[in-house]
């Protein structure tokens, strides 16, 4: 799931000061399920919005709409038939979906409301944690499922490092070491010959070479 938080309110009304009408866009996806971008947030931001330019006697029309998907053409159709309504629009979806949006409506300026963050997993009620930095080609069936790019402080392929203590990062007593957590793993699968086969140095030029990465499915195109 990808991890956004939300952007300061201050930030977001210097961005937005100088337009009349504005609407707040919102995403059904992973930003609802992080509590960052959903229909919730968008109304949530909207009145904070209204109630501060009110305030300031700035007067100015803020609209809300949450879409299913930002990040698909379907969906964000849904708003072309108003899209000439607004100045500006602010997107609480990831930056994604902010993106995406800038490409289909190339005159309206679009804001992003959050900040995303990393791809990773909820532990608890307002916990998100990292898990994935979509490098590009996945070892996690060396690694015993858990990957070192992400839960590694120094992306190590061969760990721990000399940084380690008893199980932590040198970083803090609060982070686990990546390389413990896979020595763990691989114990409790009982494959730890596989830990001490030596990995190669991860090839970023090939992973994360050419600029935007493309991902073609021939069987489900149309």
């Amino acid at each position: 799931m990808i991890i956004a938080e939300k952007k300061p309110i201050e930030e977001i009304i210097d961005e937005v000061k100088d337009f009349k009408r504005i609407l707040v866009l919102g995403c059904n996806e992973c930003v609802t399920v992080c509590e960052a971008g959903g229909k919730k947030e968008v109304e949530v931001l909207a009145s904070a919005l209204r109630m501060y330019f009110i305030n300031q006697g700035d007067e100015k029309v803020i609209s809300e709409n949450t879409l299913e998907r930002q990040c698909d053409h379907e969906y964000l159709e849904e708003i072309r038939p108003n899209i000439d309504e607004y100045d500006a629009i602010i997107s609480i979806a990831c930056g994604v979906g902010v993106q995406f949006a800038a490409e289909k409506y190339l005159t309206t300026p679009l804001i992003p409301g959050v900040n995303t963050v990393c791809l990773g997993a909820n532990e608890d009620r307002g916990l998100w944690t990292e898990r994935c930095q979509a490098c590009g080609t996945c070892i996690l069936a060396r690694t015993g499922g858990i990957c070192p790019v992400s839960r590694c402080a120094k992306r190590v392929m061969n760990g721990p490092c000399g940084g380690s203590s008893n199980g932590k990062c040198e970083l803090g007593k609060e982070v686990d070491c990546g390389w413990q957590l896979i020595v763990d793993r691989l114990k409790a699968l009982d494959k730890m010959d596989e830990y001490e086969t030596v990995a190669p140095i991860k090839d970023w030029s090939t992973d994360r070479a050419g600029g935007p990465r493309t991902v073609t499915r021939e069987d489900v195109k149309i």
